[in-house]
């Protein structure tokens, strides 16, 4: 069964997002343009907006206006959204519009501004409005129409898209439509990353609802443009500093008309870009900026052959001798749960070494009996697997003198009788002297320790061979 969440992503190690100029930090400005897009039976909706305004807690009322909301959200398209462009524009920062198309329709004065000013306008939508009860075939045909409306409005096709009140089924679709250079309904990360659907890929722009006014709206979020400022300024210190040490990220900060419009928070926000601009090594970008950027330096790299990706039989087929000839270890993992936290030597390591673990005393002690001699007969004979003949020569075992052999073979003969099955160990870095002092020491060990002691040695084989096979 494939788990499709993405709990690893880049892992330990970042890419190095290598942004224009050598900047420590991407720093992107987000204004949410939704006035006029919002529920209200005068659009046709079953009731009136309660999300994201100066009413925390709001209900909607069904079939009913409520006055009170509307005049928020007009605010934000009289009054608000036009300090934020003053204040943008006159500290030249390049902006996205997220643009809710039958909000933008109703607002022609705005968006000439918008584009007057070299905003990008990427679509929010059809309407702000949630999406997750909707059927995939509606959200579909919502997501042409509001790009159909954004071009008639704007002249241009959008090539950002951010649904937020999203479904799970919105990321798939907009890749799936295939025209959009980035979409942004992800929170998962501080840098971009690539998406993939139905043979089709598409690169995300993660987003953020921390470093996003929305808090003025909701619960326990901000009070004053004091903590906004401060909780800003304490990302982008991090942030900067993290790229300083050769680890650069992007931030973005989310703004409504309605809410960073108002002037006490406006004045915070004022602060805060003041304070960005102050450093040197920073870019400010649009979020089409960003993703053109990082399509060039980062193209989408496809590779099939990651184990959550492959077949049963070709899962089995490349893994199954990991546990020494024990491929039941990896058809029983293949049945459980694999992702792309598993297509990494230590992701696919735990997912082996869990079979192993959960296996009864019997089937592992016939892991262990699967195992050959060191230097013994098989190694001889040259009948060994390839994994272990590499092993086995690392450490200088196929080049033994005639009584470094004698003794190998005594104490794999009193090893065997001993505890009923050979002795193991992962041999990679040591010498022959080292391994015959660890055969030394272990031999006089009672079984249960040396049985654990076996196994453990058996999965950092595992690893391993693994980790050889996964380097790439």
């Amino acid at each position: 069964m494939r788990y499709p969440r993405d709990l690893h992503g880049y892992g330990a190690t970042t890419p190095d997002a290598v942004w224009p100029d050598g900047a420590r930090i991407a720093v992107q400005f987000v204004v949410n343009y939704e006035e006029g897009g919002e529920n209200c039976v005068l659009h046709g909706d079953p009731g009136s907006e309660a999300f994201l305004s100066e009413i925390v807690g709001a209900q909607a009322w069904s079939g009913q206006r409520h006055w009170n909301m509307e005049s928020i959200y007009e605010y934000g398209a009289r009054a608000g959204f036009w300090r934020l462009h003053r204040l943008l524009a006159d500290r030249q920062v390049p902006v996205t519009v997220y643009g809710v198309a039958t909000a933008l329709k109703r607002s022609p004065a705005q968006v000439e501004a918008m584009q007057k000013a070299g905003w990008e306008i990427a679509s929010h939508g059809l309407k702000w409005v949630e999406h997750k009860d909707m059927d995939p075939g509606e959200e579909r045909k919502q997501i042409a129409e509001a790009v159909r409306l954004h071009e008639i409005v704007t002249g241009e096709r959008p090539l950002g898209w951010y649904t937020g009140r999203c479904s799970a089924n919105t990321v798939d679709l907009v890749t799936e439509e295939g025209g959009f250079a980035y979409v942004s309904d992800s929170y998962a990360d501080d840098l971009p990353y690539w998406h993939e659907h139905g043979g089709r890929h598409q690169l995300v722009i993660p987003y953020t609802l921390d470093t996003n006014d929305m808090r003025f709206a909701t619960a326990q979020g901000f009070n004053s443009g004091d903590q906004f400022f401060s909780y800003l300024k304490d990302t982008f210190d991090v942030l900067y500093a993290e790229g300083a040490g050769g680890a650069p990220k992007m931030m973005n900060i989310g703004l409504h008309c309605r809410l960073a419009g108002r002037p006490g928070r406006a004045a915070a926000l004022a602060r805060f870009i003041d304070y960005v601009k102050s450093h040197d090594k920073i870019w400010l970008a649009r979020r089409i900026d960003i993703a053109d950027h990082w399509a060039k330096a980062h193209p989408f790299q496809p590779n099939e052959c990651r184990p959550s990706r492959l077949t049963e039989d070709e899962f089995v087929a490349r893994f199954g001798g990991v546990f020494e000839h024990s491929d039941w270890i990896a058809r029983r993992a293949f049945a459980e749960e694999l992702g792309p936290a598993n297509d990494t030597a230590i992701g696919l390591h735990a997912a082996l070494a869990a079979v192993f673990r959960e296996a009864s005393d019997a089937k592992r002690l016939g892991v262990l009996n699967a195992h050959p001699d060191l230097a013994g007969k098989l190694a001889q004979a040259k009948r060994l697997t390839e994994s272990s003949t590499s092993e086995q020569a690392s450490a200088g075992l196929d080049a033994l003198t005639d009584a470094e052999r004698v003794r190998f073979t005594d104490l794999n003969s009193r090893y065997v009788k001993t505890f009923g099955f050979p002795f193991i160990i992962a041999v990679r870095g040591l010498t022959k002297d080292d391994i015959l002092a660890a055969f030394e020491r272990r031999i006089g060990n009672d079984r249960q320790t040396e049985f654990d002691t076996a196994c453990r040695q058996v999965e950092r084989i595992a690893l391993l061979r693994l980790t050889d096979m996964l380097a790439a």
